[in-house]
């Protein structure tokens, strides 16, 4: 098979882009972190402080260090588990005393096959690493052993990288001063033999006991180190990382990162096997044990001409540096890049884009933050809001949403569609609602999706000429959680749907013609008592039949 050259590749690659319309997307930098969010109940507790986390390879369990009730000492290991990626965690366990002591454990880590958790333990009155290991991922834990080359001070805790030939640990010092070190093996048979300090670029100049680089974790692919840096008499620590380009290099200088420090303390970072979440302790504020266990993922940035969008020109830019160490298109396997431009950076680029659908004639988000406009983006139809309404950054079932107080707010917006032209859909996802209130209506028209007056039925007034009648199901939704909801007319029958599932339809000849705006959330004529009262997201209007 003949080898292509370099501009022969890129110009395979452009013809295979081509066949793609790319999305719209924000963009800050190489990788950026998302909003961080508290684990909150069960895996934190308002009875002690959590922290320390470690992340198994398969994201199904997390070992963490508490002072909650129900262990062997004063600090213990502990493990929270959930069924699948998505699925909210379960109520943690303390590992029990085979592997929690009297004293204390702490700094778990636990290996990418699930086998062995290493961890750092004052048993013997000093702080030493010891490993614990396990038959199968359901089997039970064995004693710890401490591993050899035991550092001769102590430490604190303990990371190996996915490969199992790489130990970082953080040493201290007869003189309360923290350094980060490693030991590096051969094989995964081998002992661990002593460990060597990472050297400047990692670790800080002692400064009047006010530098201590502690709590490393190094990324599953050996090419990201995360740890803390802090003093060690004022609780103020920050996160840092390092990077490079393979095993076989030196660390870069290390970076702070400043997109997800707060104020206080910023401590024991775990990064996932796939890079996509990094787990760390915090008492930032909302902080439930004085210090708790916080998640951010960690967001790729795949606009590289930051013109806020992802487009064509992305591409042609990554293609230029096909073969290259470009670190803004250096995105993948990892978020932090592996040093050269290749086919995993493109896999990256098309897994955070999507196709625009073109039918998709209004989308209203409802992601705002604050003001009065809430913003088209499948088209040029800006809505105006008004009246009672308060914009939930955080608050929907698809990022934001707009909650409406039931009086006299909603949202107004120009000429959408005229159901007579042709098949259309309108989804949308609520939380709340009453009867007699309106979801969404076509002004001095028709009420296009709302709740009869007496059990909050949903319902459609969307009708033929002739007034054939509402489309009336019997679903009750105004039950305080959220549904997705959708009128669809296909051309020749009416559909309601809840949840993805069909509540009513009927068989019409066609549909009346209408034309003017659209409320949301009140009826056509603004009438008292239509005004929806709750939560609204992500309204889609197409100009064809979509089954949900």
């Amino acid at each position: 098979m003949k080898r292509l050259n370099g501009n022969e590749m890129k110009m395979v690659l452009f013809g295979f882009m081509t066949a793609i319309v790319l999305a719209c997307v924000q963009a800050k930098g190489d990788f950026t972190f998302g909003e961080p969010v508290n684990l909150g109940p069960p895996v934190n507790t308002s009875q002690s402080w959590s922290g320390e986390p470690a992340i198994s390879a398969d994201d199904l369990e997390l070992y963490f260090t508490s002072q909650r009730s129900g262990g062997q000492g004063a600090e213990d290991i502990w493990v929270t588990t959930r069924p699948t990626k998505y699925a909210p965690w379960g109520e943690p366990e303390n590992l029990g005393p085979v592997v929690n002591s009297s004293a204390k454990e702490r700094g778990p880590c636990i290996t990418a096959d699930g086998l062995e958790l290493y961890f750092a333990s004052k048993i013997s009155g000093k702080w030493y690493i010891y490993v614990s290991t396990r038959p199968t991922k359901n089997g039970q834990w064995s004693a710890p052993v401490k591993i050899p080359n035991n550092p001769r001070f102590g430490v604190d805790s303990a990371s190996v990288s996915g490969d199992g030939l790489e130990l970082y640990y953080s040493f201290y010092y007869n003189t309360s001063w923290y350094d980060i070190h490693v030991m590096k093996r051969e094989t995964t048979n081998d002992p661990w033999p002593a460990g060597v300090p990472l050297g400047p670029n990692v670790n800080h100049e002692r400064n009047n006991y006010q530098n201590n680089d502690m709590s490393p974790c190094i990324s599953y692919d050996g090419s990201a180190l995360f740890y803390a840096l802090g003093s060690g008499k004022v609780v103020d620590y920050e996160l840092l990382m390092s990077t490079r380009t393979s095993t076989e290099d030196p660390w870069m200088p290390c970076i702070k990162l400043d997109a997800i420090n707060s104020s206080g303390w910023d401590f024991a970072p775990c990064v996932s096997a796939d890079g996509s979440m990094l787990y760390f302790e915090s008492d930032r504020p909302s902080s439930i044990g004085g210090a708790d266990i916080w998640q951010a993922p960690i967001i790729p940035i795949v606009d590289f001409n930051s013109d806020e969008k992802v487009d064509m020109k992305d591409v042609v830019i990554l293609t230029e540096h096909w073969g290259e160490s470009d670190s803004v298109c250096d995105i993948g396997p990892m978020p932090w890049g592996d040093g050269v431009v290749d086919v995993q950076d493109l896999i990256v680029l098309t897994e955070h884009i999507e196709p625009i659908d073109h039918t998709l004639i209004a989308h209203w988000a409802f992601d705002e933050m604050d003001g009065m406009s809430a913003i088209d983006s499948a088209g040029d139809n800006d809505a105006v809001v008004v009246g009672g309404a308060e914009w939930l950054p955080d608050g929907g079932q698809v990022d934001g949403a707009l909650k409406l107080n039931g009086v006299d707010g909603c949202v107004v917006a120009e000429h959408v569609l005229n159901p007579a032209d042709g098949p259309f859909s309108i989804l949308a996802w609520i939380n709340g609602g009453a009867p007699g209130q309106v979801i969404l209506s076509q002004i001095n028209n028709a009420n296009w999706l709302y709740f009869d007056s007496s059990e909050g039925r949903l319902m459609s007034d969307i009708q033929a000429a002739g007034r054939s009648g509402p489309l009336l199901s019997q679903a009750i939704i105004t039950d305080g959680q959220w549904h997705r909801i959708g009128f669809v007319w296909d051309g020749s029958k009416r559909m309601l749907y809840v949840d993805g599932v069909i509540v009513a339809e009927d068989t019409q000849d066609g549909l009346t013609s209408s034309y003017g705006g659209l409320y949301i959330g009140c009826g056509k004529n603004m009438e008292a008592g239509t005004y929806f009262s709750g939560l609204i997201d992500d309204i889609r209007i197409y100009n064809r039949a979509v089954a949900p």
